[in-house]
């Protein structure tokens, strides 16, 4: 940010704040044109502030993590208060990825919290965010869309998404995946199954290669291991 920034913005804030008052003093359609304006004249004041961003993000986390250890009443609003910080950030720095898939996930935890329905609007909303964090950086909350279209029973969205999340290596691990309550109404279709035993096989696939990449590069470190486990003596060079 350059030395002028501070007074560039500080004469884009009094614009729209004189923006602002003629809204207020106008009707109808005409109102609504300089309310509108006005909004994108505080969103350009407040974009590319990477401190206060950070800031923002930072503080919802930690409201995440507290409204996660709460109940009754008071959860709702911890939940609220986060989403509205990670919003604030995304405002100011629209590609903000911890900020968009936080924010989702805020949604979910309130979904759940108030026990609506996979349809609700909190899981649209939900939806929204990780498609916005996958737009950020592909792949990145492939799998907490899976999440949303296992609860929701959709085969094709669900297995379009793990597959995307396997493909960007941004799956959890297998055990993860199998014990997650949100695909426990797909974790039994044939599909599903299908699709874990192929994640298992690739996996123990590049785990051999791991393991012969290391036979190769490291040979006299493998002939020892081998050499140990048979019981021989072994010679170090």
């Amino acid at each position: 940010m350059s030395l002028l920034a501070p007074f560039t913005k500080k004469s884009k804030l009094n614009a729209t704040i004189k923006q602002t008052a003629l809204a207020r003093n106008s009707a109808g359609s005409t109102a609504d044109g300089l309310f509108k304006a006005a909004y994108l004249g505080y969103a350009d004041v407040l974009h590319d502030d990477p401190l206060r961003a950070e800031t923002l993000y930072h503080w919802g986390f930690a409201l995440l993590h507290q409204a996660k250890t709460k109940t009754g009443d008071e959860a709702p609003a911890i939940y609220q208060d986060a989403i509205d910080r990670f919003a604030f950030c995304l405002l100011i720095n629209p590609e903000y990825l911890g900020a968009a898939i936080n924010g989702g996930v805020a949604y979910m935890d309130l979904a759940r919290l108030k026990k609506v329905q996979p349809d609700d609007k909190l899981y649209e909303l939900a939806q929204k965010q990780f498609e916005k964090a996958n737009a950020i950086q592909a792949g990145t909350a492939s799998y907490n869309l899976a999440c949303i279209y296992g609860l929701r029973g959709d085969k094709d969205a669900c297995l379009k998404a793990l597959e995307n999340a396997r493909d960007k290596v941004t799956l959890p691990e297998a055990d993860d995946i199998l014990n997650d309550p949100d695909l426990a109404c797909v974790k039994e279709q044939e599909w599903f199954v299908e699709f874990m035993e192929m994640l298992s096989k690739k996996m123990a696939e590049a785990d051999l290669e791991d393991k012969e990449v290391v036979a190769v590069t490291t040979p006299s470190k493998w002939v020892l291991v081998e050499r140990e486990s048979s019981g021989e003596e072994i010679v170090s060079d």
